[in-house]
């Protein structure tokens, strides 16, 4: 069987350090340039964990598409490592998708954003922040860190609290950063802790892949006050978001509420975990829906989109 896509691994400039990505494309010549979809995972996920289906999906429906790792996570560069900020990521995200747009066999005006879970969260939010993206999807998305917070109970949210007062000292000095779970056990000082949370969050994990199941503790009351659904609103362009009615770390209601403020806003309801939209019948049927938005939206074979022109704000 003919190859249907390449993928290639690519690196792009954000801030201080080089940010780690795949770049997929279409197998055979474009007689002008297409579509791209830019990738980003959740919290503290690398490329590596499972977004690599949806890009492979993506890529056969005749998209260009690049998924990428933040700064100082995975293959990414970045100092010190496994520090998670906000403003930082969502940098990352913009020279993502200012790198897609750089390249010559894609349509600067047809450029889609996917995020998941956390990088859901950041999806939203960049979609607001830039008018001149086309479309945009949000799977699972964090949308408040107060409903997030209060998934994962009192024990566990002392025990973060702490460490992050340390941490936050270990800034300061310059200090090794001290750490905190980012899934784990019932209890535990982990940032998920919800039954589901530590298997499944492993479980897209492939073997062999080396990945820390920890984090900065500094950021903690960050997310805690972190609520990027409140930027549904701002969003101008078509917005699909796949919702988890069954989510343990990213409560259904509360996305739900967010995204019925989203001008173009659809919304698709499943009735799994957070977790579970990654794998089987449920990653099938979510993709199924995210290529009929991507194709409704921004066709492989359309003309070459106008520049848009953008009123001041």
């Amino acid at each position: 069987m003919a190859a249907t896509h390449e993928r290639t691994d690519v690196t792009f400039r954000s801030g201080d350090a080089d940010c780690a990505a795949w770049l997929y494309r279409p197998a055979g010549e474009r007689s002008r340039p297409g579509p791209a979809v830019v990738l980003g995972h959740g919290l503290g996920a690398i490329k590596e964990m499972g977004l690599d289906a949806y890009a492979e999906r993506f890529v056969e429906a005749g998209y260009t598409v690049l998924m990428f790792d933040y700064r100082h996570f995975g293959a990414s560069g970045g100092e010190p490592r496994q520090v998670l900020d906000i403003e930082r990521q969502l940098a990352d995200w913009a020279a993502a998708i200012a790198y897609a747009r750089s390249l010559p066999d894609v349509d600067p005006e047809r450029m889609a954003i996917f995020g998941s879970s956390f990088g859901g969260g950041h999806a939203i939010v960049t979609a607001a922040r830039d008018p001149r993206i086309a479309a945009a999807i949000a799977q699972c998305p964090f949308t408040s860190g107060t409903a997030s917070s209060l998934t994962i109970g009192p024990v566990s949210t002392a025990k973060l609290s702490a460490r992050a007062a340390r941490d936050e000292i270990a800034r300061l000095r310059h200090a090794e950063p001290v750490r905190v779970g980012l899934a784990g056990p019932r209890g535990s000082a982990a940032l998920m802790t919800p039954p589901d949370a530590l298997p499944g969050y492993l479980g897209l994990v492939p073997p062999g892949t080396d990945f820390t199941n920890e984090v900065a503790a500094r950021i903690v009351p960050r997310l805690m006050l972190h609520h990027p659904g409140r930027s549904a609103k701002r969003v101008r362009c078509p917005i699909l978001f796949c919702v988890c009615d069954s989510d343990s770390v990213a409560p259904a209601a509360t996305t739900v509420r967010y995204a019925s403020k989203a001008p173009r806003g659809e919304i698709v309801r499943y009735p799994i975990g957070h977790f579970d939209i990654y794998k089987g019948e449920p990653l099938e049927r979510a993709i199924d829906d995210q290529l009929a938005f991507l194709r409704r939206h921004i066709p492989v074979n359309a003309a070459p989109a106008e520049p848009r022109q953008l009123n001041a704000t």
